[in-house]
């Protein structure tokens, strides 16, 4: 059975969230898997060096629509006072309903910086951050995504948990694997278990959830308030919609059909033009081409049509042979 979420002062309903991803979770996408159930939806990250900047590219990335609400714009950062400069922007021009500070992030280019889960090396720094961007936007809830620790013999999420909550963060979101790890391995749950008994804010579980089965196993395993789902619902927002079923112990949803997929590949490009325009739209589906279109016949030689497809109007006429 379900059971909503307190984030702050916002009550969410279904305690399955879209995580935040680069380079996928834009409007297009948290439409696409809002429309099938989740409960909250996350911005890619977000540079705050770019939203001081007032970066044009950088603000495309937060906008967002009424529908996607609730959603969390995600920020990241090596600098309190950048961050709190960015929170407050982002809160007074785009009012979106959380706040989410990125210390889970494990890619060089970004931890190099000091920013993502760089702050897990040195807590008193996220201590600085995450005090300067809760003070920022007084109004609205911030949240955490973090990583277990910088290595397996650096582990300090049940420490870092109990500093987050007593400087004001509402949730946290528990990856369980180390920056070292990056995606190799798996994700140590118990983990998510120990942080929630050390901490009285919501804890959101996050890595290794491959099935709504894995989302009702965690639930049951960790305690934990919330699950995050993030690389299986590439290509498969019906992923929440069968979740949701599974949680409420109703007949799971059949699995979609080619002409679904299809049908649903289709919308998706032609929100990313809407959102992105033509050109940037249709380079940005290319990568979801490879997750729409497989397991079903001959799927591997029409993604390929689809990758080499020179503009929309190809892509549009490949996909609708199909349907």
């Amino acid at each position: 059975m379900i059971n909503p979420v307190k984030i702050g002062n916002i009550t969410i309903d279904v305690p399955v969230f879209l995580a935040p991803m680069a380079g996928v979770t834009d409007h297009s996408f948290r439409i696409l898997c809002k429309e099938m159930g989740a409960g909250v939806v996350y911005s890619e990250f977000v540079s705050a060096h770019g939203i001081i900047r007032e970066n044009e590219k950088t603000f495309n990335m937060i906008r967002f629509t009424e529908a996607e609400r609730p959603i969390g714009i995600q920020i990241f950062g090596d600098s309190s006072e950048v961050m709190a400069k960015a929170g407050r922007m982002v809160a007074d021009r785009f009012k979106p309903d959380i706040i989410d500070i990125n210390y889970g992030c494990p890619v060089p280019k970004v931890t190099k910086k000091g920013a993502g889960s760089a702050a897990l090396k040195d807590l008193c720094l996220m201590d600085d951050i995450t005090s300067a961007v809760v003070e920022s936007v007084p109004e609205l809830p911030v949240t955490v995504k973090m990583r277990a620790g910088w290595s397996s013999d650096k582990i300090v999420s049940t420490e870092a948990g109990p500093r987050l909550e007593k400087l004001g963060v509402k949730a946290i979101a528990l990856h369980p694997r180390t920056t070292k790890q990056s995606y190799k391995g798996s994700a140590n749950w118990k983990l998510i278990k120990e942080l929630k008994n050390a901490v009285t804010i919501p804890i959101i579980g996050n890595g290794d959830i491959k099935s709504s089965k894995d989302v009702f196993k965690m639930f049951s395993e960790t305690g934990c308030d919330a699950v995050m789902i993030a690389r299986a619902a590439l290509g498969n927002p019906w992923f929440f919609k069968e979740t949701i079923a599974h949680l409420n112990g109703s007949p799971l949803p059949k699995n979609p059909t080619v002409n679904e997929k299809i049908s649903t590949c289709r919308r998706h490009l032609e929100l990313l033009i809407q959102t992105r325009g033509n050109h940037t739209g249709t380079n940005l589906m290319r990568k979801h081409f490879g997750w729409y279109i497989k397991g079903f016949e001959s799927a591997g030689k029409i993604r390929q049509e689809l990758l080499t497809s020179t503009d929309s109007e190809e892509m549009f006429k490949r996909l609708d042979v199909l349907t």
